[in-house]
């Protein structure tokens, strides 16, 4: 590569010629067809590259996504940032079209920052500028990628309500028919029994006897599909003591009207069910209300658990609350966001460990002037080489495409910057604690 190619390139622009002609004696070549990937999240950065031909384009996994970073063109040197910070790739790069680059060496890379403090400088104001764009479009992304989760656990959530709702309305007019018939069939006068349990829980084996016995009592009225019945019965009270001595028609009459009423029990439950989860959503979301309001952090919580109910699935949820903590002055809406990342992280951590009693505990209590919140959680302990890093934007303890790293720097930056608190964290082998500190009213 010629000493006035390496001048076009905005980092080496101020470069004097002797320190071109240093650098261009270590300089290589090599292609990459389109599709195909030069590096990728997670290599090593030994090498930097300069596009000569073509086009790069820069992606980063975010969950089961890729979010396209850049797309760089003839001039633009890729994979700098590995080479300055001597950690791994964090993201992608791969042909969008046919390219041809040249290659800079780690060690030529260092010794050109070592004696020239221009390119030093110029490489600051590129690596500060990605790194910016970077974030930012990251950002977006773990929004989305948030928003995503808890979509899908919504539906999840409401899924089994809504068809019971579904289920039980559509099956309510052909009930109500033959309760109808039913009726018109008894003789004029009759008085049906009462159930002599109703209210009664059972277990499986003492109600798989008593279905028994009501099927065998009905067979012997001589009721058809008694078989079907039964169950109806056993829910509604009903043991085979009460039916002995009823005819066949009472007995399709107390069927008939303890079908409607158990479908009309599972239409009511699963909308109350409905009502409860767009409540929960509304309160999350605080949806209609102002920025900043007395918020009540206890409710915000169980509002995030309800929602992440499906992330929390097989882990056993313990609240230790304070029951006199104060409202606080806060952005509601921004500290859910607090709780959902540190009990999404939780179950994470909880999850991948395989723990089999797992566990994840709520606190919250009352300090001078603060509230204080506790996550707390029993999967494995977060080495203590890394706990000064944990907060830092992009910094994951994750594989490659299963976290950008930006959940607890969105945390940090939520908890700090926005409302002037403080999150420490305490882990050993058994137990990892987050706990969060917030002024009950923070200073403007």
């Amino acid at each position: 590569m010629s000493t006035f190619n390496l001048r076009s390139v905005d980092l080496f622009a101020g470069l004097d010629d002797e320190a071109l002609d240093r650098l261009a004696e270590h300089l290589g070549e090599c292609s990459v067809g389109q599709g195909e990937c030069l590096f990728d999240e997670g290599d090593p950065g030994d090498v930097a590259y300069v596009i000569t031909d073509g086009e790069i384009e820069i992606v980063k996994a975010s969950g089961d996504q890729e979010v396209r970073i850049a797309v760089s063109g003839a001039g633009v040197i890729v994979g700098e940032m590995s080479l300055l910070t001597g950690e791994v790739r964090s993201a992608t790069a791969r042909g969008l079209t046919d390219a041809k680059l040249v290659t800079i060496p780690k060690e030529a890379f260092d010794n050109l920052l070592n004696s020239d403090v221009r390119a030093l400088r110029a490489l600051f104001d590129v690596f500060i500028a990605r790194w910016r764009e970077q974030q930012a479009r990251l950002r977006q992304s773990e929004r989305m990628a948030q928003l995503g989760v808890l979509t899908a656990g919504l539906a999840h959530e409401m899924n089994n309500p809504a068809a019971a709702v579904t289920r039980g309305s559509s099956l309510l007019p052909a009930t109500i028919e033959r309760r109808a018939a039913a009726d018109a069939a008894l003789p004029p006068g009759t008085v049906l029994p009462e159930p002599s349990t109703s209210g009664v829980s059972m277990g499986g084996i003492e109600r798989a006897d008593a279905e028994n016995a009501v099927e065998s009592t009905l067979d012997q009225l001589g009721v058809d599909e008694a078989w079907q019945m039964a169950p109806v019965l056993v829910d509604a009270g009903f043991r085979a003591s009460d039916l002995a001595t009823v005819g066949p028609h009472v007995a399709e009459a107390l069927a008939a009207r303890a079908d409607i009423d158990s479908l009309v029990a599972e239409v009511s439950e699963g909308s109350k069910r409905l009502s409860e989860l767009v409540a929960a959503l509304k309160s999350y979301s605080y949806l209609d209300q102002a920025p900043v309001q007395d918020v009540d952090v206890a409710a915000g919580i169980d509002d995030t658990l309800l929602i992440l109910k499906s992330k929390t699935s097989g882990i056993t949820v313990v609240r230790e609350y304070d029951e006199a903590l104060p409202n606080i002055t806060a952005h509601g809406s921004r500290l859910n966001q607090v709780w959902t990342n540190l009990i999404d992280n939780a179950a994470d951590a909880i999850h991948e460990a395989g723990i089999d009693d797992g566990r994840i505990t709520l606190r919250t209590a009352s300090g001078r002037n603060c509230i204080v919140v506790e996550v707390e959680n029993n999967g494995p302990e977060i080495p203590a080489a890394i706990r000064d890093r944990i907060f830092e934007a992009f910094f994951t303890t994750k594989e490659p495409g299963k976290g950008t790293g930006l959940g607890l720097d969105t945390v940090y930056d939520i908890v700090a910057n926005q409302h002037r608190g403080k999150i420490e964290l305490d882990s050993t082998e058994d137990r990892t604690i987050f706990t969060v500190t917030l002024p009950i009213t923070p200073p403007s």
